[in-house]
């Protein structure tokens, strides 16, 4: 989330050059992260969690059959 990897670095051009000061902050940034998406996670209920699922396994299925028909695959 907050971190460009040296890999990507490296595919646009730049040279990577990490010191010992920037991967230090690199990992309190991960860190961060980790503990405020834990946090927002706590605060869903259950059941709010179980409809994003449900929602998400929908819109999902959408997707596939709009791309299944786009090549004139249609269920039988």
């Amino acid at each position: 989330m907050s971190a460009i990897t040296a890999d990507e670095l490296a595919a646009r051009g730049f040279r990577a050059s990490a010191t010992r000061f920037d991967r230090a902050l690199l990992r309190a940034a991960s860190a961060l992260d980790a503990y405020v998406v834990a946090r927002v996670e706590k605060r869903d209920d259950a059941q709010e969690r179980r409809a994003l699922t449900v929602q998400a396994a929908a819109s999902t299925a959408r997707r596939e059959a709009e791309a299944r028909a786009a090549v004139g695959m249609l269920p039988r």
